[in-house]
């Protein structure tokens, strides 16, 4: 993550906070629609926010050209491999929450959240990593929110039926790739892989006390998911701007953490562009090899209008009448919580929002090119959903018509 940050400094794009700032709503309402910030003198340490809060910065940290993510996605498998190696943390804290920098993000949330820590679970033989939000209950507690039905929340599921602990390790300010990793949806324990085989180079991992793998990161908290305690989690700002419920969650109870020297605390802000983006993204290739059994498709884009996440763009080389209604189709099968879906010609730039609306003024017929689903399932995340969990999709086939083509010819 250190090199990174380096590389955002180096190239300006990095924007460097010097004064004294609070984690309890200041920071975060100072960051809110920024690009990357470090705070350099937040509660005794740096934080940074907004690390990846563009398209064109999770490009960077995969090194790829923005508009070759999506094919950089689609050609890297989870096969990479993984190194542990025998590593001591500069410090060893007394476990502290409340020495930590977290951020309380807004007025009504339940509380300081953690928001960019990669959660390392193992059960038996499994292990898997991914992102969850934890809200801090007191010094050596977090609530934690699993999402049924998720690998970290199926392997507690099982060790609480035998009234067994899930051993867990939180590890905060890794860097960008393996960030992006753990909130990709794979098979259970390949998490790792896929960081590996995206940097083309081997995954170091550092075996924890209780023994779990983490990669290296500026501080890691040690601890146990209990098999019987829970508490109430929330409200917290979900990726739309809205609160979420309030539920009863599971508890982690911290036992050990470290850290390295002066760490650097990372944290994503709720509803903010790094949030969207590490959600949505990874749902791109699955859209893409959904729709091309359909026909030929060019690109796939999860727009920012739409929380990366709700809304898609499709651009095809279309083959016969049809084809757009069936990659809508398509589609929303991949990525169930998509809403919208518009699909567009070769000639349509996806990237650009005005290119889209173009193609939508002069190529669509209502009453011919628009589809409307009713009573599907929908995105718990998206408030226009109803209390049964169902909304209405709508697919707008945005291509020209094969007949008389020549009239929607571009000039160049």
């Amino acid at each position: 993550m250190r090199r990174f940050i380096q590389h955002l400094k180096d190239s300006g794009q990095l924007e460097v906070i010097t004064k004294p700032v609070s984690p309890i709503l200041q920071a975060p309402r100072l960051a809110r629609g920024r690009g990357p910030v470090l705070f350099e003198r937040i509660d005794g340490f740096q934080a940074i926010v907004n690390l990846l809060a563009s398209r064109a910065l999770l490009a960077q940290a995969l090194n790829v050209d923005e508009r070759g993510l999506l094919h950089k996605l689609l050609s890297t498998a989870a096969t990479g491999k993984t190194v542990m190696q025998d590593l001591a943390w500069d410090l060893e804290r007394t476990p502290d929450l409340s020495k930590l920098p977290v951020m309380k993000f807004f007025e009504r949330d339940g509380g300081p959240y953690i928001t960019a820590g990669v959660v390392v679970a193992k059960y038996g033989h499994r292990i898997n990593a991914s992102v969850h939000r934890m809200m801090v209950v007191d010094k050596t507690s977090l609530a934690v929110r699993l999402v049924p039905p998720r690998h970290t929340y199926l392997m507690h599921k099982a060790s609480a039926k035998k009234g067994e602990p899930l051993n867990i390790a939180v590890a905060i300010g890794v860097d960008p790739v393996t960030l992006f990793a753990t909130t990709t949806r794979l098979p259970c324990g390949l998490e790792f892989n896929y960081a590996a085989a995206l940097k083309g180079k081997a995954q170091t991992l550092i075996e924890c006390e209780n023994g779990i793998p983490v990669p290296p990161s500026e501080i890691v908290l040690e601890g146990q998911i209990s098999p019987t305690r829970t508490t109430n989690e929330g409200p917290f700002v979900d990726l739309t701007g809205t609160y979420d419920i309030v539920r009863p969650e599971p508890v982690i109870e911290v036992t050990r953490m470290v850290s390295a020297r002066d760490p650097i605390y990372h944290s994503i802000l709720p509803a903010g562009a790094e949030h969207s983006l590490l959600m949505g993204i990874p749902y791109e290739p699955q859209i893409y090899n959904a729709c091309k059994n359909v026909t030929k498709v060019k690109n796939v884009v999860l727009t920012a209008g739409g929380r990366h996440y709700l809304h898609a763009v499709i651009q095809i080389e279309k083959q016969t009448e049809g084809d757009a209604k069936n990659v809508i189709m398509a589609a929303f099968a991949a990525h169930t919580s998509l809403k919208h879906v518009v699909v567009v010609d070769e000639d349509i730039d996806i990237y650009d929002a005005d290119d889209i609306e173009f193609a939508v003024a002069t190529r669509v017929k209502g009453d011919l090119d628009v589809m409307v689903i009713p009573n599907v399932r929908g995105s718990s995340l998206d408030p226009r959903t109803g209390s049964d969990g169902t909304t209405t999709k709508v697919g707008v086939d945005a291509t020209a018509p094969l007949v008389d083509h020549w009239k929607f010819e571009r000039v160049r």
